[in-house]
């Protein structure tokens, strides 16, 4: 009976041990660990005419790593705006005339806002503003950009 035992209490191990690792991956493929090492942070925002599928808690990341976590997306009704608030790693200080853009990984991958430092020697302050945006691309207004210059194309001919 002893050996029996044993060999229960090994199986039941492994069945906690392989939920545990299923959970850890559904958490991080859900983007949703939190801002894990991110302990003090600043807050900014940045505004955009255009944020596609842009969502709280993507990535934000510069020269690939992360070095933030979208905090909030909120609509501005009276610049007709999407304004998005970000919490930056406080070991991270980026330049005030850094610019901000939405970006996809890879071809349908999720999207995350990327940012380029700038020259500047004045750093961006708790609540600080990023001016220089570039909106998601959207790929319907790709394909209606290409399919409205073709037909333009053949109305020339």
């Amino acid at each position: 009976m002893n050996r029996n035992f044993t060999v229960d209490v090994m199986v039941g191990l492994f069945v906690v041990l392989g939920f545990s690792a299923l959970l850890f991956l559904a958490m991080r493929a859900g983007n949703m660990s939190g801002a894990v090492g991110l302990k003090d942070t600043y807050t900014v925002q940045a505004r955009f005419d255009n944020i596609g599928g842009l969502k709280p808690r993507a990535a934000v990341r510069s020269a690939g790593v992360v070095v933030g976590r979208v905090t909030a997306i909120r609509f501005d009704d009276k610049r007709y705006q999407a304004e998005v608030t970000m919490a930056l790693d406080g070991r991270y200080r980026f330049p005030k005339d850094s610019s901000a853009k939405i970006m996809t990984s890879g071809l349908l991958g999720e999207q995350y806002l990327g940012l380029e430092p700038g020259g500047d020697t004045v750093l961006i302050d708790q609540g600080g503003v990023i001016t220089m945006t570039q909106s998601a691309v959207v790929l319907e207004n790709l394909i209606g950009q290409f399919l409205y210059g073709k037909a333009g194309d053949g109305e020339k001919k």
